[in-house]
C-alpha cells in the first residue's frame, strides 16, 4: 500500500474526511488548517502519517499543515513519494497543474471595479482628453441603473419626425456611455440579441488608452470586461458575440472572454487581411503585418446554429468536359473538350450569331461555363474501399458496357451518373450565389482575405480614413450568424458600418456611440443607408432603401460638464464651468467645495489639461445621467412628452 491509499484508509475512520476510498479533499484541508482535534487525533495514533507529518521540536510534536495540505492537494504519486508527481512536466500553483486547477482564472488590478470614462479613437483627429476613473464596488450605488432617455427622434426616408411611441421593433441609436446603455437595455432586451459584433479601441497606445505602462492592459481588461459581461446578459441563449482586435491585445482578449463566455464556446479565431503589403508597410523591416482578427463565441455551443455562408473562388480547372446533345437525354450524350467547345462558341457569337445575342454575351470562359452549368462536368474516379456495394457494382458494370452512362437513382438529388468506371460530377452543383452573383464557391474558412474593398473611406457616403470596417465583413458575419429580422447590437458604433449592413440585409439593429461625431457620422451614414446610397454591399443584395430607425440620449447630470470640461480651451472657461458645478453638479463626496476655493491660485499655475483633469476626478460618476427612477424630479427638466416615452420604453 503507498501512502496515499494508506491515509486514506486512516481517514475512513471520519466518514467526513473519507469514504469508500473517495477522499473529500476539501474537507480533509480545511480541517487541517483549522488544526481540528478529531483529524489530528486520526493522524496522531498512526506511526506512518505521524513520520510524514509532524515535527518534534523539543520534545513537542508539531504537526506540518503544510506538507500535509500539499500531500492531499495531490492527485498523482509515485509508489513511495508524496513530492513527485507521475511522469508530468509542467507549470503548477498551489500543487496543481494549471491545467487541472478550476480556480485558475485571467487576473489584473481593478478587475472587480468599473473604469468608467469616455473613449476616443486616433481618427477622430481631436485633442480630446481621455478620462477615467476607477470606481471600487463599494463606492457605486447609482451608477448602473437604467437611465432616462431625452432628444428622443425619428429618422425614414421622409426625413426626421417627432417621437410619438416606441416598439421593441425599432432599430436603436443611444448616444451615452456605452457601459451605462448597456445596463439601460437591459430591462427590456435581456437575451434577445442573436449577434453582439464590436470593434472596441485596440489600446495601440494611439487610440485613447495610453496609460503608465504598469497597467495598459489591465485598464484596458477593466474596460473591456465590465462591458462583455453585461452584454452577455443580452445575448440570446443561440446567440453570437463576434469581437475585432488586433495583435496587440489579442492574447489578453483571449483569455478574458473564455473567462467570460467560456473557452467551450470559443467558435472560431478569423484572421481578416486589412491590407497589402504595400506603402510604408515595405519600409519597416521584418514580417509586414497585414491582419486582424475576430473571435467568435457561442453564448451557449448546444444551441448554436451558424448558418453555411460561401465565397467566391476561382473556377476549378477540373471540370473541363462538355455535354453534346444534352437536352436529347442521357442515353445521346458526348463528351467534348470544354476549351474547344468554347472556342467555338467565341467563334460564333463573334460572327454570325453577334446580331442576334447582342453585346450581353458570355464572352469569358468562367461565363460560358456559368451560362451553361448543367453542362459542363469532370470525370472522378471512384475508390473501391470508400463507396457503398451499389455504387461499386455499377462501377463494375459500366467497365464491361463502354460508353454507355448508367445511373443509380436517388430520393431528391441528382442521379449518381458513372462513364466507363468514373463518376459525373457537374459544375452547376458547384456554383452558388455570392454577393448576388452565380458562381463557383466554396464554404469559408477562418482567414478572410477577400473582405476589403477599394473604396473603404468613402463606404456609406461619410468619409473616415482609418477605423471604419468593411460592409462586406459586417455583412459575412450577419449571414454566418443571423437571420432576416434577428436583433444586432453594436456598442461601438464609430461610423456606422453595423446598422447600416443590418438595414440592407433586413435585421434590426441597437447600436452606442458616445462621442459628439454620432450625429455626424452615424447618424448621417443610417440616413444615407435609408434614402438608398449604393457603396459597399448595397449591389450585391439589391438594395433600394427603406427602412427607419429611432436616436434618443441617455439624460446627461455631470456627463454634461465633462463635455464642457473637454471643451474649454481656456482656464477662465473652467472656473466658470467650476463654479456651476458647485451650483447645480453633483460632487464626489470625497471633496469638499471649499478646499477647491480655498486652492484657486494653486489651480490657476496648473496647465490647461491638468485643470481638466482635477476638475474631472471631483465629479461624482454615479450621477454621470439622469437616473430613469428620478427623472420626474423637477430638477432635470425632464420634459412630459420624454417622460412618456421612456415609461413606454421601460415598461412595454
Amino acid at each position: 500500500m503507498n501512502l496515499l491509499d494508506h491515509i486514506k484508509s486512516l481517514l475512513e475512520q471520519n466518514e467526513s474526511f473519507c469514504q469508500d476510498g473517495r477522499l473529500f479533499k476539501n474537507s480533509v484541508v480545511e480541517a487541517a488548517l483549522k488544526l481540528d482535534p478529531i483529524l489530528l487525533k486520526l493522524l496522531l495514533s498512526d506511526d506512518t502519517a505521524k513520520k510524514y507529518f509532524f515535527t518534534d521540536v523539543d520534545g513537542i510534536t508539531v504537526f506540518d499543515k503544510v506538507n500535509f495540505q500539499k500531500f492531499v492537494s495531490n492527485k498523482e504519486f509515485l509508489p513511495d513519494s508524496f513530492t513527485a508527481y507521475k511522469n508530468k512536466i509542467g507549470l503548477t500553483a498551489n500543487g496543481e497543474y494549471l491545467t487541472e486547477a478550476n480556480e485558475v482564472v485571467l487576473d489584473f488590478p481593478y478587475k472587480d471595479c468599473v473604469l468608467e470614462g469616455g473613449q476616443t479613437k486616433e481618427e477622430q483627429k481631436r485633442k480630446e482628453i481621455f478620462w477615467n476613473e476607477t470606481l471600487a464596488p463599494d463606492e457605486i450605488d447609482r451608477l448602473l441603473e437604467p437611465k432616462a432617455m431625452s432628444n428622443w427622434k425619428r429618422y425614414d426616408k421622409e426625413g426626421e419626425h417627432t417621437v410619438d411611441k416606441v416598439s421593441i421593433e425599432d432599430n436603436l441609436i443611444l448616444k451615452g456611455n456605452n457601459l451605462l446603455a448597456l445596463h439601460s437595455l437591459l430591462p427590456k432586451y435581456k437575451g434577445k440579441v442573436k449577434l453582439i459584433y464590436i470593434d472596441p479601441p485596440y489600446n495601440t497606445g494611439s487610440d485613447g488608452f495610453d496609460y503608465n505602462d504598469s497597467f495598459n492592459h489591465s485598464s484596458w481588461l477593466t474596460f473591456i470586461r465590465k462591458r462583455l459581461t453585461t452584454a452577455k446578459q443580452l445575448l440570446h441563449d443561440s446567440g453570437t458575440i463576434a469581437i475585432s482586435i488586433d495583435h496587440n491585445e489579442l492574447a489578453y482578449l483571449i483569455l478574458l472572454t473564455d473567462e467570460i463566455f467560456g473557452k467551450e464556446n470559443l467558435k472560431n479565431i478569423i484572421s481578416v487581411k486589412r491590407g497589402s503589403v504595400t506603402g510604408a508597410k515595405v519600409i519597416n523591416p521584418g514580417v509586414v503585418n497585414i491582419s486582424e482578427y475576430v473571435l467568435l463565441y457561442a453564448k451557449q455551443s448546444n444551441k448554436w446554429s451558424p448558418n453555411r455562408v460561401f465565397r467566391s473562388k476561382e473556377r476549378d480547372d477540373r471540370y473541363n468536359k462538355f455535354i453534346i446533345n444534352y437536352e436529347k437525354g442521357i442515353s445521346k450524350w458526348r463528351f467534348v473538350s470544354l476549351l474547344d467547345k468554347f472556342s467555338e462558341y467565341k467563334n460564333i457569337a463573334k460572327s454570325k450569331l453577334k446580331k442576334e445575342l447582342g453585346e450581353a454575351y458570355p464572352i469569358d470562359l468562367e461565363n460560358f461555363v456559368i451560362e451553361n452549368k448543367e453542362k459542363v462536368i469532370r470525370f472522378a474516379s471512384l475508390d473501391d474501399k470508400a463507396i457503398s456495394k451499389d455504387a461499386l457494382a455499377l462501377k463494375k458494370k459500366s467497365l464491361t458496357k463502354k460508353d454507355k452512362i448508367l445511373k443509380i437513382e436517388r430520393d431528391g438529388k441528382r442521379d449518381y451518373l458513372i462513364y466507363n468506371g468514373e463518376l459525373l460530377l457537374f459544375a452547376e452543383d458547384r456554383l452558388t450565389e455570392v454577393d448576388g452573383v452565380i458562381r463557383f464557391g466554396e464554404l469559408i474558412t477562418d482567414i478572410w482575405d477577400d473582405v476589403l474593398p477599394n473604396d473603404l473611406h468613402n463606404e456609406g457616403g461619410v468619409t473616415l480614413r482609418k477605423g471604419k470596417k468593411p460592409e462586406k465583413l459586417i455583412a459575412r458575419l450577419l449571414e454566418i450568424c443571423t437571420n432576416e429580422k434577428d436583433l444586432v447590437l453594436d456598442f461601438f458604433v464609430g461610423s456606422g458600418t453595423t446598422a447600416s449592413v443590418a438595414l440592407k440585409l433586413n435585421r434590426n439593429f441597437i447600436v452606442c456611440e458616445q462621442l459628439d461625431y454620432t450625429e455626424s457620422l452615424p447618424v448621417n451614414r443610417i440616413i444615407n443607408t435609408i434614402n438608398g446610397e449604393q457603396s459597399g454591399v448595397s449591389k450585391s443584395v439589391n438594395w433600394k432603401g427603406g427602412g427607419s430607425f429611432v436616436y434618443a440620449e441617455l439624460a446627461q447630470d455631470n456627463a454634461g460638464y465633462i463635455d464642457s470640461i473637454q471643451a474649454a480651451k481656456k482656464s477662465k472657461a473652467l472656473i466658470k464651468i467650476w463654479n456651476e458645478i458647485k451650483d447645480k453638479g453633483f460632487i464626489s463626496y470625497k471633496v469638499s467645495p471649499k478646499d477647491i476655493d480655498d486652492s484657486m491660485t494653486e489651480f490657476s499655475e496648473l496647465t490647461l489639461d491638468d485643470q481638466k483633469k482635477l476638475l474631472l476626478s471631483i465629479l461624482d460618476k454615479n450621477q454621470l445621467y439622469v437616473n430613469y427612477s428620478d427623472m420626474e424630479d423637477a430638477d432635470h427638466q425632464i420634459s412630459k412628452e420624454d417622460q412618456a416615452l421612456n415609461h413606454q420604453f421601460y415598461q412595454s
